[in-house]
């Protein structure tokens, strides 16, 4: 950078690749860090957080010490460029540092990332996901040391190929031969895909409790769910449909038509995300809770950081499957679609059914999806009358879409 460069960078201030600090100390290491872990950056030192320029009386030599002392505290070790300015006839050092492209770094064993203008830590699992992402996978590609080809079934291997080939697929292989032609099994080991996807006998892993509840502590009907993954889906829609109203519809037609509480395909829809998408190295257990007029789905895994619930609706977003073989592999057999379209198709469904908008929540460490009916509105304003005006604040939240 010339000088010019260098008045342009501090007069726009600190943000997600800027960072100003008087001296050197720790907290430039972790900036360092932080910036490999997002998007590169520069640490200019000897300038105030204001933008004042300080200038530093440092000598070369010592600087070096610094790039040593930085390389020896981060893991894998980190090497910035070092460069010295004179700006307003006081020196300045800038350390400056690309991306990594195997990540996270750490600094003494914590992980950092770059948030506006400011550092944050990394959680256990997002360094996992970080790791995993810098070679194109996910959690699920890898491979399982706890089960081999004796936990999964090859008869559901062959179903999920029949029911391919039922929607115009051409899969002509052996079950062994498919599994291993779609990377769910790699030199005779089994992915965690593959587990999920086919295990012969129940998995705790995979708990999904479901409940009929008449009100918030009353369970009138409860269930588990711990089957391979795409027996969950139908199970899951079993128990729901079991608990919600169909009515018969004569339309002077021959054959009367149903309609459901809720239409069928915005329930498939949200079940398959929610098993698809699911965190399945939390202890937490997915819950479908059904109620009178609403029904509830929470789900373990909070969305990726750069997706917010607005970027759902609005549909300003680029899909990130957590679970991407899972993922992948539901979608060449048919079962989904494309990446991202569930959103919509949810809130299409919804809307033509005549039902209030879903609601959308994060909620501590996971999703969570809430279905209303028709009377649920009606309903509550009833409840509400002279009270809190809670519920009423959920009718203006789904107004504001």
């Amino acid at each position: 950078m010339n000088k010019s460069a260098i008045q342009i960078w501090i007069e726009a201030g600190e943000g997600l690749q800027t960072e100003f600090k008087t001296s050197f100390g720790p907290e430039v290491i972790e900036s360092l860090a932080a910036f490999t872990n997002t998007s590169g950056g520069r640490v200019f030192i000897g300038v105030s957080d204001s933008g004042a320029v300080s200038g530093v009386t440092t000598q070369p030599e010592s600087a070096q010490q610094w790039v040593n002392e930085i390389k020896t505290k981060t893991s894998p070790s980190i090497i910035p460029d070092i460069e010295w300015y004179e700006v307003d006839g006081k020196n300045i050092v800038v350390l400056s540092i690309q991306e990594h492209p195997v990540k996270p770094v750490a600094v003494r064993g914590k992980y950092y990332k770059r948030v506006g203008n400011a550092n944050h830590l990394i959680s256990t699992s997002e360094a996992v996901n970080m790791h995993l992402r810098s070679f194109n996978t996910s959690w699920d590609y890898q491979i399982s040391l706890q089960h081999n080809l004796d936990d999964i079934s090859l008869d559901k291997v062959q179903k999920a190929i029949d029911q391919a080939n039922a929607v115009h697929k051409n899969i002509t292989e052996d079950p062994i031969t498919f599994l291993m032609k779609s990377d769910l099994l790699r030199n005779g080991e089994l992915t965690y895909a593959a587990y999920l996807l086919f295990h012969k006998n129940e998995a705790v892993v995979a708990n999904i409790e479901l409940g009929r509840f008449q009100d918030d502590i009353t369970i009138k009907d409860s269930d588990r769910s711990q089957s391979d993954l795409l027996t969950q889906t139908e199970e899951v829609m079993a128990f729901v449909k079991k608990h919600i109203h169909k009515e018969i519809v004569i339309s002077g037609q021959i054959q009367h038509q149903e309609k459901w509480q809720y239409p069928p395909e915005a329930l498939r829809e949200i079940i398959l995300n929610m098993i698809i998408h699911r965190d399945y190295r939390s202890s937490a257990d997915s819950v479908v809770k059904i109620y009178d007029h609403k029904i509830e789905f929470y789900n373990p895994g909070k969305l990726p950081e750069s997706i917010s619930i607005q970027d759902l609706l609005s549909n300003h977003y680029t899909s990130s499957p957590r679970n991407k073989l899972i993922a992948d592999f539901c979608k060449s057999i048919g079962i989904i679609e494309k990446y991202g379209s569930g959103i919509r198709r949810i809130l299409h469904a919804t809307q033509t059914h005549g039902l209030p908008q879903p609601l959308f929540q994060q909620i501590t460490d996971g999703f969570m999806v809430t279905i209303f009916d028709a009377q649920y509105s009606a309903t509550q304003n009833d409840i509400s009358k002279g009270g809190t005006g809670f519920f009423k604040n959920i009718k203006n939240f789904f107004a504001s879409f």
